[in-house]
């Protein structure tokens, strides 16, 4: 069950997402930005959404509004509970979000390194948009038109 993020779910949240990009600390060589996240102030803003399976938290999804579209800003499936299509449950909740909100795409940002994020996005009818540094860190964009 998906359902907005209330918030008592900020510090959960904050724990799935750690445990969900640790495995990327070493490759990228730092800490990726979700891991730093205020959860609490995206709860705050509207803009986070949790996965429950049997009452325990599955998944985090943070989207952000733009005129430009609909970001998806970050998406972490426990690691317990990855390989069950919780991911692609989630992207299908974004992309339907990004139509309800009649934005004219969905749009996310990758690290470089993590190269099976951007096959799988990819897969998922993301096309490649740009490149950049930001933050510190080395991005990939990526949109679905809709």
């Amino acid at each position: 069950m998906l359902r907005p993020a209330t918030t008592a779910d900020a510090e959960p949240m904050r724990d799935l997402v750690r445990a969900a990009y640790a495995h990327y600390v070493p490759r990228i060589g730092r800490e990726p930005g979700p891991m730093a996240d205020d959860y609490a102030a995206r709860i705050a803003a509207h803009q986070a959404w949790v996965l429950e399976q049997d009452g325990a938290l599955a998944g985090v999804l943070v989207l952000e509004d733009d005129d430009s579209g609909l970001l998806l800003d970050n998406i972490a499936v426990a690691p317990a509970a990855q390989g069950r299509g919780h991911g692609q449950a989630m992207m299908r909740f974004a992309e339907a979000q990004a139509r309800r909100r009649a934005r004219p795409r969905l749009y996310l940002y990758t690290h470089e390194k993590m190269a099976e994020n951007i096959a799988l996005y990819a897969r998922l009818g993301f096309r490649e948009t740009h490149r950049m540094t930001e933050k510190g860190f080395a991005r990939v964009y990526m949109e679905k038109p809709l």
